[in-house]
Protein backbone atom coordinates (compact mmCIF):
# COMPACT_ATOMS: atom_id res chain seq x y z
CA UNK A 1 0.00 0.00 0.00
CA UNK A 2 0.91 3.78 -0.78
CA UNK A 3 0.71 5.67 2.78
CA UNK A 4 0.60 9.49 2.70
CA UNK A 5 1.50 11.01 6.16
CA UNK A 6 0.01 14.38 6.46
CA UNK A 7 0.94 16.62 9.27
CA UNK A 8 1.78 20.76 9.56
CA UNK A 9 5.29 19.31 10.21
CA UNK A 10 7.47 16.57 9.92
CA UNK A 11 10.84 17.73 11.01
CA UNK A 12 13.23 18.25 13.92
CA UNK A 13 12.40 16.12 17.30
CA UNK A 14 8.83 17.26 18.26
CA UNK A 15 7.02 14.21 19.59
CA UNK A 16 4.42 13.97 16.62
CA UNK A 17 7.30 13.46 13.86
CA UNK A 18 9.80 11.21 16.19
CA UNK A 19 6.25 9.30 16.44
CA UNK A 20 5.80 9.14 13.04
CA UNK A 21 9.51 7.96 11.72
CA UNK A 22 8.71 4.82 13.98
CA UNK A 23 5.03 4.05 12.70
CA UNK A 24 6.67 4.74 8.76
CA UNK A 25 9.86 2.25 9.78
CA UNK A 26 7.39 -0.16 11.23
CA UNK A 27 4.98 0.37 7.86
CA UNK A 28 8.05 -0.15 5.54
CA UNK A 29 9.57 -3.06 7.19
CA UNK A 30 6.06 -5.05 5.87
CA UNK A 31 6.15 -3.70 2.28
CA UNK A 32 4.33 -0.64 2.48
CA UNK A 33 5.90 3.00 0.93
CA UNK A 34 5.18 6.03 2.71
CA UNK A 35 5.11 9.37 1.47
CA UNK A 36 5.14 12.65 2.88
CA UNK A 37 2.66 15.83 2.85
CA UNK A 38 3.61 19.07 5.44
CA UNK A 39 4.71 22.68 6.02
CA UNK A 40 8.15 21.52 6.63
CA UNK A 41 9.50 18.33 5.56
CA UNK A 42 12.72 16.01 6.77
CA UNK A 43 16.53 17.57 5.07
CA UNK A 44 16.40 15.90 1.97
CA UNK A 45 13.07 14.00 1.57
CA UNK A 46 11.88 13.79 -1.96
CA UNK A 47 8.88 11.23 -1.09
CA UNK A 48 6.40 13.89 -0.65
CA UNK A 49 5.12 17.60 -1.26
CA UNK A 50 6.65 20.47 1.04
CA UNK A 51 3.58 22.97 1.19
CA UNK A 52 4.32 26.07 3.70
CA UNK A 53 0.75 26.90 3.93
CA UNK A 54 0.16 24.16 5.91
CA UNK A 55 2.91 24.57 8.49
CA UNK A 56 1.60 26.14 11.48
CA UNK A 57 4.26 28.97 11.15
CA UNK A 58 2.93 30.28 8.25
CA UNK A 59 2.09 33.68 7.93
CA UNK A 60 -1.65 33.67 6.89
CA UNK A 61 -2.24 30.83 9.34
CA UNK A 62 -0.54 32.74 12.38
CA UNK A 63 -2.51 36.01 11.43
CA UNK A 64 -6.08 33.71 11.57
CA UNK A 65 -5.45 32.09 14.80
CA UNK A 66 -4.41 35.31 16.59
CA UNK A 67 -8.20 36.60 14.85
CA UNK A 68 -10.08 33.53 16.21
CA UNK A 69 -8.18 31.90 19.33
CA UNK A 70 -9.05 34.06 23.17
CA UNK A 71 -12.27 35.53 21.17
CA UNK A 72 -16.08 34.58 21.42
CA UNK A 73 -16.64 35.12 17.62
CA UNK A 74 -14.61 36.19 14.52
CA UNK A 75 -14.92 38.27 11.46
CA UNK A 76 -16.53 37.61 8.23
CA UNK A 77 -13.33 38.27 7.18
CA UNK A 78 -11.68 35.99 9.20
CA UNK A 79 -14.28 33.35 8.00
CA UNK A 80 -13.24 34.22 4.56
CA UNK A 81 -9.49 34.01 5.08
CA UNK A 82 -9.64 30.05 6.71
CA UNK A 83 -12.03 29.19 3.22
CA UNK A 84 -10.01 30.33 1.17
CA UNK A 85 -6.97 28.71 2.92
CA UNK A 86 -8.69 25.53 2.86
CA UNK A 87 -9.24 25.68 -0.66
CA UNK A 88 -5.71 26.32 -1.77
CA UNK A 89 -4.72 22.78 0.86
CA UNK A 90 -6.89 21.26 -0.80
CA UNK A 91 -5.60 21.62 -3.88
CA UNK A 92 -2.40 20.62 -2.74
CA UNK A 93 -3.72 17.58 -0.99
CA UNK A 94 -5.52 16.88 -3.86
CA UNK A 95 -2.28 16.70 -6.18
CA UNK A 96 -0.38 14.96 -2.96
CA UNK A 97 -2.48 11.40 -3.25
CA UNK A 98 -2.66 11.64 -7.07
CA UNK A 99 1.24 12.42 -7.53
CA UNK A 100 1.92 9.17 -5.36
CA UNK A 101 -0.74 7.41 -5.98
CA UNK A 102 -2.19 7.46 -2.37
CA UNK A 103 -4.23 4.38 -1.10
CA UNK A 104 -4.51 5.53 2.45
CA UNK A 105 -3.44 8.47 4.47
CA UNK A 106 -2.26 8.71 8.00
CA UNK A 107 -2.65 12.27 9.12
CA UNK A 108 -0.82 12.78 12.11
CA UNK A 109 -2.37 14.99 14.73
CA UNK A 110 -3.47 17.43 12.14
CA UNK A 111 -7.30 16.37 12.97
CA UNK A 112 -6.50 16.59 16.71
CA UNK A 113 -5.57 20.14 17.39
CA UNK A 114 -6.29 23.04 15.55
CA UNK A 115 -2.67 24.63 14.91
CA UNK A 116 -3.69 25.17 11.02
CA UNK A 117 -7.99 25.16 11.04
CA UNK A 118 -7.88 25.38 7.23
CA UNK A 119 -5.79 22.28 6.85
CA UNK A 120 -7.87 20.00 9.60
CA UNK A 121 -10.85 22.03 7.21
CA UNK A 122 -9.29 20.95 4.55
CA UNK A 123 -8.66 17.39 5.13
CA UNK A 124 -12.24 16.60 6.96
CA UNK A 125 -13.91 17.83 3.74
CA UNK A 126 -11.49 16.00 1.05
CA UNK A 127 -11.71 12.82 3.28
CA UNK A 128 -15.72 12.95 3.32
CA UNK A 129 -15.70 13.55 -0.48
CA UNK A 130 -13.50 11.10 -1.75
CA UNK A 131 -14.31 8.45 0.94
CA UNK A 132 -10.44 7.63 1.26
CA UNK A 133 -9.28 5.32 3.84
CA UNK A 134 -7.57 6.64 6.56
CA UNK A 135 -5.70 6.68 9.86
CA UNK A 136 -6.05 9.50 12.21
CA UNK A 137 -3.43 9.43 14.70
CA UNK A 138 -4.36 11.91 17.77
CA UNK A 139 -1.57 12.90 19.98
CA UNK A 140 -3.33 15.65 21.74
CA UNK A 141 -6.84 17.24 21.44
CA UNK A 142 -7.80 20.54 21.47
CA UNK A 143 -10.12 20.29 24.14
CA UNK A 144 -6.73 19.33 25.96
CA UNK A 145 -5.11 22.90 25.89
CA UNK A 146 -6.84 25.94 27.12
CA UNK A 147 -5.78 27.86 24.69
CA UNK A 148 -7.79 26.41 22.29
CA UNK A 149 -11.06 26.43 24.82
CA UNK A 150 -12.15 30.21 23.68
CA UNK A 151 -12.66 30.74 20.11
CA UNK A 152 -14.59 32.31 17.56
CA UNK A 153 -15.22 29.62 15.50
CA UNK A 154 -16.31 26.78 17.80
CA UNK A 155 -18.44 25.13 14.77
CA UNK A 156 -15.65 24.03 12.54
CA UNK A 157 -13.07 23.47 15.29
CA UNK A 158 -15.89 21.16 16.50
CA UNK A 159 -16.13 19.74 13.00
CA UNK A 160 -12.86 18.78 12.40
CA UNK A 161 -11.02 18.22 15.55
CA UNK A 162 -11.87 15.37 14.61
CA UNK A 163 -14.29 14.46 12.34
CA UNK A 164 -16.05 11.33 13.19
CA UNK A 165 -16.37 10.37 9.23
CA UNK A 166 -17.16 6.51 8.26
CA UNK A 167 -13.26 6.02 6.03
CA UNK A 168 -11.45 7.22 9.48
CA UNK A 169 -10.14 5.13 11.86
CA UNK A 170 -8.76 6.85 15.29
CA UNK A 171 -6.08 6.04 16.98
CA UNK A 172 -5.51 8.10 20.19
CA UNK A 173 -2.39 7.39 22.73
CA UNK A 174 -3.75 6.80 26.26
CA UNK A 175 -6.95 5.61 27.65
CA UNK A 176 -7.74 9.15 28.94
CA UNK A 177 -8.29 10.17 25.39
CA UNK A 178 -10.12 7.43 24.19
CA UNK A 179 -13.33 7.74 26.87
CA UNK A 180 -12.57 11.47 26.06
CA UNK A 181 -13.06 10.67 22.20
CA UNK A 182 -16.28 8.30 23.21
CA UNK A 183 -17.87 10.83 25.48
CA UNK A 184 -17.61 13.72 23.42
CA UNK A 185 -17.67 12.37 19.40
CA UNK A 186 -18.82 9.27 20.13
CA UNK A 187 -15.53 8.38 18.17
CA UNK A 188 -14.68 4.35 18.76
CA UNK A 189 -11.13 4.65 19.08
CA UNK A 190 -7.92 2.51 18.97
CA UNK A 191 -5.49 2.81 22.05
CA UNK A 192 -1.40 2.51 20.89
CA UNK A 193 0.97 3.74 22.99
CA UNK A 194 4.32 5.78 21.91
CA UNK A 195 6.69 3.10 21.44
CA UNK A 196 10.26 2.68 20.61
CA UNK A 197 12.24 -0.14 19.45
CA UNK A 198 13.62 -1.69 22.35
CA UNK A 199 14.30 -4.59 20.39
CA UNK A 200 17.32 -3.37 19.53
CA UNK A 201 19.84 -2.42 22.41
CA UNK A 202 21.00 1.29 21.94
CA UNK A 203 24.68 1.19 20.60
CA UNK A 204 26.45 4.38 22.69
CA UNK A 205 29.87 6.03 20.99
CA UNK A 206 31.49 7.16 23.97
CA UNK A 207 33.74 9.86 21.73
CA UNK A 208 30.69 11.34 20.77
CA UNK A 209 29.21 11.79 24.21
CA UNK A 210 32.29 13.36 25.37
CA UNK A 211 32.72 15.64 22.30
CA UNK A 212 29.00 16.69 22.89
CA UNK A 213 29.78 17.54 27.23
CA UNK A 214 32.67 19.37 25.91
CA UNK A 215 31.08 21.09 23.33
CA UNK A 216 28.69 22.78 26.05
CA UNK A 217 31.54 23.38 28.59
CA UNK A 218 31.09 20.64 30.90
CA UNK A 219 33.88 19.31 32.84
CA UNK A 220 34.58 15.83 33.71
CA UNK A 221 33.49 16.48 37.22
CA UNK A 222 29.89 18.10 36.67
CA UNK A 223 27.12 16.17 36.70
CA UNK A 224 24.97 16.91 33.58
CA UNK A 225 21.12 16.55 34.16
CA UNK A 226 18.87 16.07 30.87
CA UNK A 227 15.69 18.13 30.35
CA UNK A 228 14.52 16.67 26.94
CA UNK A 229 11.66 18.50 26.09
CA UNK A 230 10.52 21.96 24.55
CA UNK A 231 10.19 24.96 26.73
CA UNK A 232 6.95 25.34 27.99
CA UNK A 233 5.43 25.94 31.07
CA UNK A 234 3.33 22.48 31.43
CA UNK A 235 7.20 20.79 31.14
CA UNK A 236 7.52 21.73 34.77
CA UNK A 237 11.12 22.97 34.29
CA UNK A 238 11.19 24.82 36.84
CA UNK A 239 11.28 21.81 39.15
CA UNK A 240 14.58 20.01 37.72
CA UNK A 241 16.15 23.69 38.13
CA UNK A 242 14.85 23.30 42.13
CA UNK A 243 16.24 19.80 41.86
CA UNK A 244 19.68 20.79 40.59
CA UNK A 245 19.90 23.42 43.01
CA UNK A 246 18.46 21.03 45.88
CA UNK A 247 21.92 18.37 44.84
CA UNK A 248 24.77 20.40 43.91
CA UNK A 249 24.56 23.72 42.00
CA UNK A 250 27.98 23.68 41.74
CA UNK A 251 29.10 20.11 39.93
CA UNK A 252 25.04 19.59 38.76
CA UNK A 253 24.00 21.17 35.34
CA UNK A 254 20.59 21.40 33.56
CA UNK A 255 20.90 21.25 29.78
CA UNK A 256 17.51 21.27 27.53
CA UNK A 257 17.43 19.78 24.13
CA UNK A 258 14.77 21.54 22.61
CA UNK A 259 13.51 25.24 21.99
CA UNK A 260 10.38 26.93 23.19
CA UNK A 261 8.59 25.80 19.66
CA UNK A 262 5.25 27.12 19.06
CA UNK A 263 4.24 28.98 22.17
CA UNK A 264 6.95 31.76 22.37
CA UNK A 265 10.04 32.87 24.46
CA UNK A 266 8.15 34.17 27.57
CA UNK A 267 8.60 30.78 29.67
CA UNK A 268 12.48 30.59 28.51
CA UNK A 269 13.02 34.19 29.91
CA UNK A 270 11.31 33.56 33.44
CA UNK A 271 12.95 30.35 33.60
CA UNK A 272 16.41 32.17 32.97
CA UNK A 273 15.97 34.62 35.24
CA UNK A 274 14.93 31.67 38.08
CA UNK A 275 17.90 29.55 37.59
CA UNK A 276 20.02 32.75 37.73
CA UNK A 277 18.68 33.52 40.87
CA UNK A 278 19.05 30.32 42.34
CA UNK A 279 22.72 30.36 41.32
CA UNK A 280 21.81 26.84 38.68
CA UNK A 281 23.57 26.86 35.60
CA UNK A 282 21.28 26.37 32.73
CA UNK A 283 22.18 25.31 29.37
CA UNK A 284 20.05 25.16 26.31
CA UNK A 285 21.37 23.01 24.04
CA UNK A 286 18.64 23.32 20.84
CA UNK A 287 21.10 24.85 18.62
CA UNK A 288 23.74 22.13 18.55
CA UNK A 289 20.63 18.89 19.07
CA UNK A 290 19.22 18.02 15.88
CA UNK A 291 18.08 15.51 13.36
CA UNK A 292 20.21 16.43 10.69
CA UNK A 293 23.83 16.15 11.07
CA UNK A 294 26.96 16.69 10.98
CA UNK A 295 26.47 20.92 10.69
CA UNK A 296 24.28 23.63 10.68
CA UNK A 297 25.30 27.08 10.20
CA UNK A 298 29.24 25.98 11.09
CA UNK A 299 27.62 24.45 14.43
CA UNK A 300 28.76 21.10 15.29
CA UNK A 301 25.66 18.71 15.95
CA UNK A 302 24.74 15.95 17.52
CA UNK A 303 21.45 14.11 17.76
CA UNK A 304 19.13 13.53 20.40
CA UNK A 305 20.33 10.34 21.30
CA UNK A 306 23.91 11.47 21.47
CA UNK A 307 22.76 13.89 24.74
CA UNK A 308 20.56 11.20 26.22
CA UNK A 309 23.79 9.09 26.04
CA UNK A 310 26.00 12.14 27.27
CA UNK A 311 23.61 12.60 30.03
CA UNK A 312 24.02 11.44 34.34
CA UNK A 313 20.42 11.82 35.17
CA UNK A 314 17.23 12.54 32.94
CA UNK A 315 14.45 14.89 35.02
CA UNK A 316 10.78 15.00 33.23
CA UNK A 317 8.56 17.10 35.71
CA UNK A 318 5.67 17.63 33.52
CA UNK A 319 2.10 18.45 34.86
CA UNK A 320 0.67 17.34 31.55
CA UNK A 321 1.66 14.73 28.92
CA UNK A 322 -0.44 13.14 26.22
CA UNK A 323 1.94 10.41 26.82
CA UNK A 324 5.54 11.19 27.37
CA UNK A 325 7.96 10.11 24.63
CA UNK A 326 11.01 11.83 26.69
CA UNK A 327 10.14 8.90 29.52
CA UNK A 328 10.45 6.33 27.37
CA UNK A 329 13.83 7.35 25.20
CA UNK A 330 15.27 7.81 28.88
CA UNK A 331 14.35 4.36 29.64
CA UNK A 332 15.61 3.16 26.36
CA UNK A 333 19.05 4.68 26.71
CA UNK A 334 19.10 3.44 30.29
CA UNK A 335 18.94 6.33 32.28
CA UNK A 336 17.86 6.97 35.53
CA UNK A 337 14.51 9.35 35.39
CA UNK A 338 12.90 11.95 38.09
CA UNK A 339 9.16 12.37 36.78
CA UNK A 340 6.75 14.11 38.02
CA UNK A 341 2.94 12.08 38.42
CA UNK A 342 0.79 13.82 35.67
CA UNK A 343 -2.77 12.11 35.09
CA UNK A 344 -1.58 9.64 32.14
CA UNK A 345 1.64 8.81 33.81
CA UNK A 346 -0.55 7.49 36.80
CA UNK A 347 -3.43 5.93 34.71
CA UNK A 348 -1.39 4.09 31.93
CA UNK A 349 2.50 3.71 32.76
CA UNK A 350 3.02 3.42 36.69
CA UNK A 351 0.88 0.11 36.70
CA UNK A 352 3.55 -1.35 34.26
CA UNK A 353 5.64 -1.34 37.36
CA UNK A 354 8.61 1.03 36.65
CA UNK A 355 11.66 1.67 38.81
CA UNK A 356 11.77 5.87 38.83
CA UNK A 357 11.78 8.64 41.35
CA UNK A 358 8.36 10.09 41.49
CA UNK A 359 7.44 13.37 42.86
CA UNK A 360 3.95 15.13 43.21
CA UNK A 361 4.15 18.28 42.25
CA UNK A 362 7.21 19.45 44.29
CA UNK A 363 10.74 18.72 44.90
CA UNK A 364 10.73 17.41 48.47
CA UNK A 365 13.76 15.94 50.81
CA UNK A 366 12.56 12.52 50.00
CA UNK A 367 12.87 13.24 45.99
CA UNK A 368 16.27 14.63 46.09
CA UNK A 369 17.49 11.78 48.63
CA UNK A 370 16.56 9.35 45.87
CA UNK A 371 17.86 11.32 43.26
CA UNK A 372 21.09 11.44 45.01
CA UNK A 373 21.53 7.27 45.75
CA UNK A 374 21.28 6.89 42.47
CA UNK A 375 23.78 9.21 41.00
CA UNK A 376 26.06 8.00 44.00
CA UNK A 377 25.82 4.08 43.28
CA UNK A 378 26.12 3.28 40.14
CA UNK A 379 25.58 -0.65 40.60
CA UNK A 380 21.94 0.44 42.08
CA UNK A 381 21.61 2.74 38.86
CA UNK A 382 22.70 0.28 36.71
CA UNK A 383 20.12 -2.71 38.26
CA UNK A 384 16.73 0.20 38.14
CA UNK A 385 17.69 0.85 34.52
CA UNK A 386 18.24 -2.59 33.14
CA UNK A 387 15.10 -3.53 34.96
CA UNK A 388 13.07 -0.41 33.81
CA UNK A 389 14.16 -1.36 29.93
CA UNK A 390 12.93 -4.90 30.56
CA UNK A 391 9.42 -3.36 31.62
CA UNK A 392 9.26 -0.97 28.67
CA UNK A 393 10.55 -3.92 26.45
CA UNK A 394 7.93 -6.03 27.39
CA UNK A 395 5.33 -2.76 27.18
CA UNK A 396 5.76 -0.36 25.06
CA UNK A 397 8.04 -2.12 21.80
CA UNK A 398 7.48 -2.05 18.46
CA UNK A 399 5.75 -5.69 18.27
CA UNK A 400 3.11 -3.52 20.49
CA UNK A 401 2.69 -1.44 17.28
CA UNK A 402 2.55 -3.50 14.59
CA UNK A 403 0.32 -5.55 15.71
CA UNK A 404 -2.36 -3.23 15.90
CA UNK A 405 -1.44 -0.76 13.38
CA UNK A 406 -0.71 -4.01 10.25
CA UNK A 407 -4.26 -5.20 11.90
CA UNK A 408 -5.92 -1.40 10.59
CA UNK A 409 -3.99 -1.11 7.78
CA UNK A 410 -4.43 -4.65 6.26
CA UNK A 411 -8.23 -4.02 7.43
CA UNK A 412 -8.31 -1.28 4.86
CA UNK A 413 -6.61 -3.60 2.12
CA UNK A 414 -9.90 -6.06 2.17
CA UNK A 415 -12.25 -3.46 2.22
CA UNK A 416 -14.40 -2.76 -0.43
CA UNK A 417 -13.08 0.56 -0.65
CA UNK A 418 -9.31 -0.26 -1.58
CA UNK A 419 -10.77 -3.19 -3.75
Amino acid sequence: MKIGFISTRFSGTDGVTLEARKWAEVLEEHGHHCFWFAGELFEGEQKGILAPVAHFHDSLNLWINSQIFGRKQSSPKVICEIHKQKAVLKTYIKKFVKLFDIDILLVQNALSIPMNVPLGVALMEFIAETGIPTIAHHHDFCWERSRFLKNGVKKLINSAFPPNLPSISHIVINSDAQQELMQRKSIVSTCIPNVLNFEKQPRIDRARCQAFRETIGLTPKDILFLQPTRVIERKGIKHAIELVKAIDPLRCKLVISHSAGDEGPEHLNWLQKYATSLNVKLILANNIVSDTLPKINGNRMFSLREAYQAADFVTFPSTYEGFGNALLEAIYFKKPVMINRYKIYVQDIAPKGFNLVEMNGKITNTVVQNVEQLLGDSVRCKHVTNYNYNVAQKNYSYKILRKSLLRIVSGFIHSPVCA
